[in-house]
């Protein structure tokens, strides 16, 4: 039988001796104040890089269903299988490693910036493909009713086009949220003292590897469930009563 010990979040990470209180005082700090800052670290890479994300693919999804852009529709559509189909622990590396050797300025990058765009562009290339195929899930009217209002290309996009499709990507958007925050345990490659980093590290100090473990697990679980609820009270407010999506082609591939 498993003899856990969960004391072990109450113990000074100096001395190994129980505090008073788990969340200590003064300059004390627990393995619980250590698991709560890596989990930090996580949030704020993972938000972060959903931002860039979102951003990114946004505008590669866009003008990968240009209408008349053939060479812009050729350039995302190289964005999106040059970024999926690299690993991602390798484009952490290039973009800790290799990059900053062949851009001078970016040699004074911190890790976290570096980490997030790697994590945000990645993401990007899954984010824009299914806007691709919300844009043309649309009908067509929809696009001819834009121009026959007079709207320029960037205008019935903003103004017809993009909220009806962002509509309808929501459930694979939410499933890309959740899956940034699983993705960033590969942060802990290049320092990033996040919760994977913190479970390894912890692990081997206390020899307690099972309670760490299952402590970082619950907060993952957490981080995942709370941007699913998120996402689904999202999903709700901006339903769009009656609306059914039907395909259509229009550059992309």
């Amino acid at each position: 039988m498993l003899n856990m010990d969960w004391s072990l979040f109450c113990k000074d990470i100096i001395t190994e001796e129980a505090t008073a209180g788990c969340l200590g005082s003064g300059r004390d700090i627990t393995y619980l104040n250590w698991l709560f800052s890596a989990w930090g670290w996580t949030v704020g890479v993972s938000l972060t890089a959903l931002a860039v994300a979102l951003a990114a693919g946004s505008i590669i999804g866009v003008i990968r269903t240009l209408p008349a852009a053939p060479w812009l529709v050729r350039f995302g559509n190289a964005w999106v299988e040059l970024f999926r189909n690299i690993p991602l622990l390798v484009q952490i590396f290039l973009w800790y490693h290799v990059v900053p050797a062949l851009v001078p300025p970016m040699r004074d990058a911190p890790p976290f910036v570096l980490v997030v765009v790697a994590l945000g562009l990645f993401t990007s290339a899954r984010i824009a493909e299914q806007l691709r195929a919300g844009i043309q899930a649309l009908p067509r009217g929809q696009r001819y009713a834009g121009m026959a209002l007079g709207f320029t290309t960037p205008q019935y996009y903003r103004y017809v086009i993009l909220p009806m499709a962002y509509r309808i990507i929501i459930p694979p958007l939410t499933s890309e949220s959740m899956n940034i925050f699983k993705n960033s345990a590969v942060a802990f490659a290049v320092s990033i003292p996040e919760l994977t980093q913190y479970a390894l590290q912890v692990g081997e100090e206390t020899s307690r590897p099972i309670e760490v473990y299952i402590a970082v697990t619950v907060l993952y679980v957490i981080s995942a469930l709370a941007v699913n609820r998120i996402m689904a009270f999202i999903e709700k407010r901006v339903r769009v009563p009656g609306f059914v999506a039907s395909g259509t082609g229009a550059g992309g591939h």
